[in-house]
């Protein structure tokens, strides 16, 4: 007996997942930190590697000159509230 998979849903050894959770982060005192399209594209490529390094999936993400944001499939093992200390 074979069961239907979940569309969209990450299979592992040890589980089945489908968080998806939308962070964002604002500079301090929402400053225009993110002004050029170098400094947007180094910020998404550090976030790419954090998250690769982690095992994390980044669905979109967005770099604003004042904030970004990013959503993201988790997996269970690890906290959101440790995910933002990465």
């Amino acid at each position: 007996m074979t069961k239907e998979k979940i569309q969209d849903a990450i299979y592992t050894r040890r589980y089945v997942y489908n968080f998806h959770y939308h962070l964002i982060w604002a500079t301090k005192y929402r400053h225009q930190t993110f002004s050029t399209k170098e400094l947007a594209d180094e910020m998404k490529d550090i976030l790419r590697m954090v998250a690769k390094d982690n095992e994390i999936v980044i669905e979109k993400m967005e770099v604003m000159p004042d904030h970004v944001h990013v959503l993201v499939s988790i997996p269970p093992r690890i906290s959101v509230a440790s995910f933002m200390d990465i």
